[in-house]
């Protein structure tokens, strides 16, 4: 059961500019239909930059508008040989963090602070500064956005601005959250309340509300406070008709009385709520709804209306693919089934769960690898900004030497030439190696999946065999491999010692399943220090897999699988050896049941392993050794791996 998670960010976007003529440069020729060009004038601008501003900050930012105000005030500007104002700078900046253009983004919103603030635009230079905490913010530099949004609230109320003070908060408790700053989230929020109450303004008031209640719910737990404070909320959103507020403030008082065990409570007000969501036809509300009634019947021991309310909740959520709500609801689907003793449909809930709990991280870790790749952009846009300047500042002194003392200024520009060139040397091998270890990350993110998918298979086989005892030792290796997976799969390199705990637990795991059909055998060299060697995680286990599944599973006889590791000069030396059918054979058997799973496993470890070669300059390999008896026929694959020695 989870409370409705509604974050209100303010349209605050902001972008850079190393010039003004760059600036104007980079926007192209649509224009808007001027009356007649000798009347355009300082406040013709204005008003196009603010008509640009009115489009860019609607729910659904209108960009193809948004540029033709602007390419049509530069036009202006440059028809006209007018100062580009603070405010249309503003636009422009706003307008390059919308497209991404990161550089140009944060250099717009420098000149219109300093034209702002050398012209007493004062409103101008507080909203700059709110947007220069929102493109810090979504760049992952927190303590430049606190820092900024910080100042233009002090500004705003320096100034007596009135209707600004409010958007800062509400902003700045937002970079709070992300950050986990659960103390100064609610001061900053109690602030928005007593700035909107002093302003009399009902909506960010009503928004103050709803936000610290719910942080009540959940966060710091106070059933009082988060009753009180998401009351009030409804109530005033109510009178100012703002249905948003009105349906989620609802929503999380529900939730609210659910916490507190208060069943019936929680159960009238859903339906309340309902009702609202409905009207809006928000359907991730009304699948959060429904899915919240579903669990509180679940609690209360009605398992019939339980699982009509959740059978609703995943006919919404399904609707506009909210993985959120599905993981959670098939979640309390699975419990729901355990305390009925149901284990089949227990399990088949949890699979789901799974599916759309794992789509969920996958989701979070690809927004997160973006959010670190614009941090990543813009961090390196910056230090090459600041590598001009010095680059400049040096030129002009070198130029200044040079009429000074000639045979000295030769000597100091060709020992700046050759440290340019190494140090240009030494940044792009730097990057070479950050790309390398990104993409090792992305395959492990694709690995981790696909081995616990088949591990999960391996437990539905053994299930359906209704034995009891031994699918709870099953599930107790499981766990235990699981949380070695997920502890493994954070680094990108890990000691040997655990990279082969793991692989011990998979081969009871699957000697388990398949009744003793196969022996196996962990050989480790003496020369070896299992603790100080380290290798590329999940990286022996596919071929493992595979020597089982293909090589033994087939044989009507008792098979064996051994891995024997060894030190051989400046490299580790994995042979993994199976006396089963032979690779044709194998072959064969997949091609006829059309299955390639296990074949991704390899794949991509083979693509880890070629990584790794590049990052460390090595030239490895994995060898594949079809096996024959003396009578020539096939006995077994032999794979070997080298893996570069590290520690």
């Amino acid at each position: 059961m989870k409370a409705f998670r509604f974050t209100l960010i303010l349209s605050l976007m902001l972008n850079f500019c190393l010039t003004a003529g760059n600036a104007q440069s980079v926007y192209s020729t649509i224009r808007m239909k001027l009356p007649s060009i000798s009347q355009a004038d300082t406040s013709r601008v204005k008003s196009l930059a603010r008509a640009g501003i009115k489009y860019i900050s609607s729910k659904s930012p209108k960009l193809k508008e948004t540029k033709a105000c602007i390419d049509t005030a530069l036009y202006i500007c440059e028809k006209e040989d007018i100062e580009i104002p603070a405010i249309l700078h503003l636009l422009m900046a706003e307008y390059n963090m919308l497209t991404g253009d990161y550089l140009n983004a944060s250099g717009e919103a420098t000149l219109a602070m300093e034209k702002a603030e050398k012209n007493g635009e004062n409103e101008i230079l507080v909203r700059t500064l709110f947007f220069l905490g929102g493109y810090y913010s979504r760049t992952g530099f927190f303590k430049e956005s606190v820092a900024n949004y910080s100042e233009g609230i002090a500004l705003a109320k320096e100034k007596g601005l009135k209707g600004i003070t409010q958007k800062g908060y509400s902003a700045l408790a937002a970079v709070y959250n992300d950050i986990n700053d659960l103390k100064a989230n609610e001061e900053t929020l109690w602030n928005l309340i007593e700035q909107s109450k002093e302003e009399k303004d009902s909506a960010h008031l009503a928004i103050g509300l709803y936000l610290l209640g719910s942080l009540k719910v959940e966060r710091s737990r106070d059933f009082k406070m988060a009753d009180s404070l998401l009351k009030e909320s409804y109530t005033l959103s109510s009178a100012i008709k703002d249905t948003a507020i009105l349906a989620r403030s609802l929503a999380n008082i529900g939730y609210n009385y659910y916490l507190e065990r208060e069943f019936s409570l929680g159960i009238e007000t859903y339906k309340k709520c309902l009702k609202y969501a409905i009207a809006a036809g928000d359907a991730s509300l009304i699948a959060n709804i429904y899915g919240n009634m579903g669990t509180i019947y679940r609690d209360m021991g009605d398992r019939e209306k339980s699982v009509k309310f959740y059978t609703k909740a995943i006919e919404y959520a399904t609707k506009i693919n909210d993985w959120y709500n599905l993981y959670w609801i098939y979640q309390d689907m699975s419990k729901m089934y355990l305390i009925a003793k149901d284990t089949a449909n227990a399990f088949k809930n949890y699979i789901l769960f799974k599916k759309y709990s794992d789509s969920t991280i996958i989701k979070n870790r690809n927004r997160w690898v973006s959010e670190s790749s614009i941090k990543y952009k813009v961090d390196t846009q910056q230090k090459e900004v600041q590598l001009l300047s010095l680059k400049l500042k040096n030129q002009r002194t070198l130029s200044l030497a040079f009429g000074i003392l000639v045979p000295l200024a030769l000597a100091i520009g060709l020992l700046l030439w050759r440290g340019t060139k190494l140090k240009n040397k030494r940044r792009i091998s730097e990057m070479n190696r950050q790309i390398s270890e990104i993409q090792q990350a992305n395959l492990r993110q694709q690995m981790n999946p696909h081995f616990i998918f088949n591990t999960l298979n391996s437990i539905q086989y053994y299930m359906y065999q209704h034995d009891k005892l031994a699918t709870n030792n099953y599930l107790t290796k499981f766990s235990n491999l699981m949380r070695k997976v997920l502890e493994n799969s954070q680094h990108t390199y890990i000691p040997l010692t655990d990279e082969l705990n793991a692989l011990t637990l998979y081969l009871e795991l699957e000697s388990i399943r398949f009744k003793d059909k196969f022996d196996y055998e962990i050989i480790v060299d003496e020369e070896i220090d299992p603790l100080m060697y380290k290798v590329p995680t999940m990286l022996i286990q596919p071929y493992v897999e595979n020597s089982i599944c293909h090589g033994l599973m087939p044989m009507e006889t008792k098979g064996k699988v051994k891995i024997d590791i060894k030190l051989v000069n400046d490299y580790l030396t994995c042979t993994i050896e199976d006396n089963g059918v032979g690779r044709d054979a194998a072959r064969e058997r997949k091609t006829e049941k059309e299955g390639n799973h296990n074949s991704l496993g390899t794949r991509i470890a083979s693509s880890r392993l070629e990584l790794v070669n590049a990052l460390y300059g090595s030239c490895l390999k994995t060898t594949y050794t079809d096996l024959k008896d003396p009578d020539g026929r096939p006995a077994g694959t032999r794979v070997e791996m080298q893996i570069p020695v590290i520690t």
